[in-house]
């Protein structure tokens, strides 16, 4: 379970300058992300040029800046502000030279000047709160006046939501609130600061705790205690794949949160007792196992649970009956057609796909998993069903669609994906607007998490046969949930397990070696004219700059510089000397050193330039994407990797391409990208390489597992490479211990 003490620390105190002055000009402002390029007259009648996050900036304004001197490359010394305080004019030469700027909608030159003739020093607050007064001047009938007055208070209203998140936001993330909630921003966080981390990304609990206190909250209040419960049960989901979490762990968790290693008694009574409030307003669900321990679930997960395990049931029940002798004139047919003769596990997959409605089919690389997708599709095409194919992530469903020559698409495309919140997805595909797939056939099911599964099985008509194929060892699902899991261990569908290989058995070392590992025994690592090698290294050192070497120089002199496009380094970790947090550093320094024309930009503690291979880290169902051939759609998904195709400084937006999808993106969407030339297994999963390099080290136990080392070594296609220790691999061949997800899938699926 995370520790919460040591998350989300404040960001680090630093000296910054300050500069202050009257907005001379705009040179550039960007209306989405409020990125501003000015020149003010400073104190001392000094022109200085200022850049960053400035919303509504005008000429006329009166402002104080911090933050630093930089110079830019192209257009010399400048002050990148960090943070900033504005003020309105307040003499009338000022006033008037604002509202002439044409920084209120509806005021030119000339009404400006009659708005100041009349009003004097008082002009602001006219238009503020006595609007109709406005109307008195030629050329501003009533509705001209209110207009005003709103646009007026609504750039009043970012001045305020700006100034008051200061001290504890970067201005980015200020400008990412006053976008979503507008100008009643400060009013919302002051009645409950914790909306802040439950509907942004990237704000924890800790900032939004820091802005309660700072409100006056007390430390022990029970408002607090209970969104703290439901911070540490979506952080558990989201860390951990938890979808609840058992009461006594759930409260632990929270006092540890809130109060640490000072905890009390009374701090703990008072945390049992929010939680128990929680319960009573339905702010957490209790559900009680059968072996008697209580759970907790955030509302939305017992949801998704429940609603699939009677989702599933139903369609188990509903589902038109074929009979197993039609099902085997079905399947012998279907040989005769193909010139395939299906092996004894492959008939009894196909024969369950064929007679009854859920049906789950698992099997390692190469045992005929994609042979027994084109079957069903001739099948059911020749009963004239409606088929429809889908995979969780784009590359998987690409795939599946080269294997079987047969239309595949994502999950969310097949769900025709809207958005309605950042965070949240919103399909059209539903209870109310099903699909009309009479079956549906999904691969890569191990990947599908609890909500997904809900959202699919929503969507599914009543009589739709489900088939989920996947690989019941590897790593389960990046979101939260054991899906296929859960559905096989419940015993309520058919599984069907394959294990003859097929595909590549005699030549492919990948796939025997997969299956071996699979089984608990060491790999093959002594065969030099195969496609699985291992290369002994005792350092941390050694490993390190070995991974390093095979990327940059090794592979590319003995395969051809082509080749470096097609390895994927992947390791168990982001922490350690081979871990992701230190090898894409070292490998972006060796393939994408910086140039004098080469765009860059630095966001957290990183570099991105031009020709950086990155990965999305978060679900953005907003980003807009289109192709070449003039397709467009929205949505970018954790896992997707791209190139940085392009950045433009002036306009404070970067390009990237995922696969044929190119994307444009405001700077601080970097937030929301890794660099990808090293990736955690983890994120491997639905992916398949040509090349994989696995650097094999001491890291955390818990990632030294058979299913991590399984996972990575199946996700190649024509080479796989292990760097390091030999006990290493041997430990991790050994362990077969699952981290075990709190889920009640099963256990709603086995009831009643």
């Amino acid at each position: 379970m995370a520790d919460y003490r040591a998350q989300d620390a404040a960001q680090k105190n630093e000296t910054r300058d300050t500069v202050s002055g009257i907005v001379d000009s705009i040179i550039y402002q960007n209306e989405e992300n409020g990125y501003t390029v000015c020149e003010i007259e400073d104190t001392t009648g000094a022109p200085v040029t200022l850049a960053g996050i400035i919303p509504y900036l005008t000429e006329g304004d009166k402002i104080t800046a911090a933050g630093a001197w930089v110079t830019h490359p192209q257009y010399g010394r400048q002050f990148r502000v960090d943070s900033y305080e504005k003020v309105l004019p307040a003499e009338e030469g000022d006033i008037l030279r604002y509202l002439a700027s044409g920084a209120i909608k509806g005021i030119g030159p000339r009404t400006a000047q009659r708005i100041v003739d009349k009003f004097g020093t008082d002009s602001f607050e006219v238009i503020s709160d006595h609007p109709d007064w406005l109307a008195d001047i030629p050329g501003i009938t009533a509705k001209k006046a209110a207009d005003i007055s709103e646009r007026f208070k609504a750039m009043s209203g970012a001045r305020s939501v700006m100034m008051f998140c200061r001290d504890f936001f970067t201005p980015q993330t200020a400008m990412k609130i006053y976008k979503r909630w507008g100008g009643s921003a400060v009013d919302r966080i002051r009645e409950n600061p914790y909306r802040l981390c439950e509907e942004f990304w990237g704000i924890g609990f800790n900032r939004a705790d820091q802005i309660a206190m700072h409100l006056g909250l007390a430390p022990d209040s029970d408002e607090r205690v209970l969104h703290a419960a439901v911070y540490v049960l979506r952080s558990e989901a989201a860390r951990s794949g938890h979808t609840c979490l058992p009461q006594t762990e759930l409260v632990r968790c929270t006092r540890d949160l809130l109060f640490g290693e000072e905890a009390t008694e009374e701090n703990a009574a008072a945390v049992s007792a929010a939680v128990e409030r929680g319960i009573e307003l339905l702010k957490l669900i209790p559900c009680r196992r059968q072996d008697g321990e209580q759970l907790v679930f955030d509302p939305r997960y017992y949801t998704a649970e429940t609603y699939a395990a009677a989702k599933l049931k139903e369609i188990r029940r509903l589902t038109p009956q074929i009979s197993r002798a039609d099902a085997v004139r079905l399947i012998e047919k279907t040989e005769a057609q193909s010139g395939i003769e299906y092996a004894a596990a492959q008939k009894e997959a196909l024969l369950a796909a064929i007679s009854e409605g859920v049906m789950i089919l698992t099997g390692g690389p190469g045992t005929g998993k994609t042979t027994i997708i084109k079957g069903l599709i001739s099948i059911f095409t020749s009963l004239d069903y409606d088929i429809a194919l889908a995979a969780p992530t784009g590359r998987a469903a690409k795939r599946m669609s080269e294997a079987t020559s047969y239309e595949a698409k994502t999950i969310h495309r097949l769900l025709e994906m809207d958005f309605s919140e950042e965070t949240e997805p919103h399909f059209l595909r539903g209870s109310e607007n099903p699909l009309d797939a009479d079956v549906l056939i999904i691969d890569e099911a191990s990947m599908i998490d609890s909500l997904l599964l809900e959202s699919l099985l929503r969507a599914a008509k009543r009589g739709t046969r489900l088939i989920l194929i996947g690989d019941a060892d590897q790593l389960p699902s990046v979101g939260a949930g054991n899906v296929l899991g859960d559905i096989i261990a419940s015993g309520v569908f058919t599984t069907v397990r394959l294990t003859e290989i097929f595909r590549q058995g005699n030549e492919s070392l990948i796939i025997t070696n997969a299956h071996r590992i699979n089984e608990g025994l060491m790999p093959i690592l002594d065969r030099r004219d195969a496609d699985f090698f291992f290369l002994r290294r005792t350092t941390e050192e050694g490993i390190r700059d070995t991974v390093i070497d095979l990327v940059v120089n090794r592979l590319p002199r003995s395969y051809g510089e082509e080749i470096r496009d097609r390895i994927q380094v992947l390791t168990p970790s982001k922490k350690g000397l081979s871990g992701t947090d230190t090898l894409n550093p070292g490998l972006q320094a060796a393939l994408n050193p910086p140039a004098p024309r080469k765009g860059e930009h630095r966001s957290r503690d990183r570099v991105f330039r031009v020709g950086d291979r990155v990965m999305q880290t978060k679900n953005n169902y907003q980003i807009e994407w289109e192709t070449a051939l003039g397709d467009s759609g929205m949505g970018i998904y954790n896992g997707d990797i791209g190139t940085i195709t392009g950045f433009d400084a002036e306009e404070h937006v970067f390009e990237v391409r995922f696969d044929e999808r190119v994307c444009r993106l405001d700077f601080e969407q970097l937030d929301e990208l890794d660099h990808a030339y090293a990736i955690t297994v983890h994120k491997s999963q639905g992916s398949e390489y040509p090349v994989v390099i696995l650097p094999l080290y001491d890291c955390a136990p818990m990632l030294l597992s058979r299913n991590l080392l399984y996972t990575a070594v199946s996700r190649a296609s024509k080479m796989v490479i292990l760097v390091g220790r030999e006990q290493v691999l041997a430990q991790m061949v050994a362990n077969n211990r699952h981290f075990i997800r709190c889920t009640m899938l099963e256990e709603f699926l086995r009831g009643e």
